[in-house]
């Protein structure tokens, strides 16, 4: 999570939602984090990002026994491609009340999908936390 925290920093740092992800495949471990304003992709998300390289680096769209780190609660979106990855963990940081979809606002896992993951949230929250907080406290 530390290394999902330090792509966060990356994200805010270009101007973008600080949100970062790791996704580990077996002894692969890739990295990345909101890129929406400067791919102008609304798809750009952390997760989506990781999880696009991983399935090109195996060649593959499902990626068994992967492990999803990411800073914040993923939306109903980044629900869906963690399911369609098959993901078997998700491990999030600060709970997104206004658009989380594994446990705030609903829980997408739960919606009778064919997969479903381990999730654990909460994972460093304060600092995940503050890190959203600071930004978009500092743009208004």
């Amino acid at each position: 999570m530390k290394i999902a925290l330090e792509e966060a920093e990356k994200a805010a740092a270009l101007g973008e939602v600080p949100i970062g992800a790791v996704l580990v495949v077996e002894d692969q471990c890739f990295r990345g984090h909101n890129r929406v304003i400067m791919d102008a992709d609304p798809s750009a998300h952390a997760e989506m990002v990781v999880i696009r390289q991983a399935a090109r680096a195996v060649g593959n769209y499902r990626i068994p026994g992967a492990r999803l780190y990411v800073t914040l609660e993923p939306c109903l979106m980044c629900v869906g491609a963690i399911v369609h990855a098959r993901i078997a963990r998700l491990v999030f940081g600060a709970w997104d009340e206004r658009y989380g979809a594994a446990g705030s606002l609903l829980d997408g896992f739960g919606l009778g999908l064919n997969h479903r993951p381990e999730v654990t949230g909460g994972v460093l929250a304060p600092e995940c936390g503050a890190l959203l907080k600071d930004f978009f406290q500092a743009r208004r």
